[in-house]
């Protein structure tokens, strides 16, 4: 078991992450999902994951928490014997859409405490041990897959801290490319547009019209599998000469156009 590949998805019990463990199970990966849902909430969604048949472990953890971010990987370690791909999905919105000059100190906290804060403490924590794992074998390329969104870049003045967060992300890429280039260690970044999932579900009639009035070049949604196919390319170690790199996965959104 120790040999076969392993990668660690955060926020896959449901929606984009789901979607990504689910192609990497599909692939060969031994996959660890965590995530704060119970496990009881999950299951459903877990079997399209454990449905391909290898090593599988979903773990409820915190990110925003130092002692379960430890426990976590040590939970994948000592099941896996390796990581290999750490994609960091997990995320939120906040509770509720306030306008920046409203917007509470509570809120601002609570979405960069996981957004930005525990996707960064993460990264280090697994980051170090990837490290250690090319030193000690042969047969490892890591990666780190951030997947960060188009609000990076695109100004929303009712979820600030939301569009703060993802900027900060982008930039936790930049900084992770840098410094684990020299062990061959390759950090990429993935930014979704408008993907379907239950979570945007309720906004469908109003993405429905601004898509089809051209807000993207391509009329249609995204989906968790478009940036499960996006990860799944990153993983494949075809862009090996490529680090720092941002996939913009949204439709042709990012477009400045006339």
């Amino acid at each position: 078991m120790k040999s076969i590949k392993s990668a660690i998805i955060t926020g896959g019990a449901r929606g984009i992450g789901k979607g990504i463990a689910e192609k990497l199970a599909s692939e060969g990966y031994a996959v660890a999902v965590i995530d704060v849902a119970d496990e009881k909430s999950a299951a459903e969604n877990m079997e399209h994951v454990k449905k391909h048949g290898g090593p599988f472990m979903y773990i409820r953890g915190d990110i925003t928490s130092a002692e379960s971010r430890k426990n976590c990987v040590d939970s994948v370690l000592d099941r896996f014997g390796r990581i290999d791909v750490l994609v960091n999905n997990a995320g939120v919105a906040p509770k509720v859409r306030m306008d920046i000059l409203e917007t509470t100190e509570e809120s601002f906290d609570f979405v960069l405490g996981i957004n930005l804060k525990g996707t960064f403490f993460l990264t280090q924590l697994v980051a170090r041990e990837m490290i250690r794992e090319v030193g000690a074998m042969e047969d490892i390329k890591p990666k780190i897959i951030n997947i960060s969104s188009m609000s990076a870049y695109t100004a929303s003045t009712s979820r600030g801290e939301y569009c703060i967060s993802k900027a900060g992300v982008s930039m936790v890429t930049t900084l992770f490319a840098d410094r684990l280039a020299e062990y061959g260690i390759n950090v990429y970044e993935i930014r979704p547009g408008i993907i379907y999932t239950d979570m945007t579900a309720v906004v469908k009639e109003k993405y429905d019209k601004l898509i089809n009035e051209g807000l993207t070049p391509i009329k249609r949604w995204g989906y968790p599998e478009d940036i499960a196919n996006a990860v799944s390319v990153l993983c494949s170690g075809k862009l090996g000469f490529s680090t720092g790199e941002v996939i913009n996965v949204d439709g042709g959104f990012h477009i400045r156009r006339l």
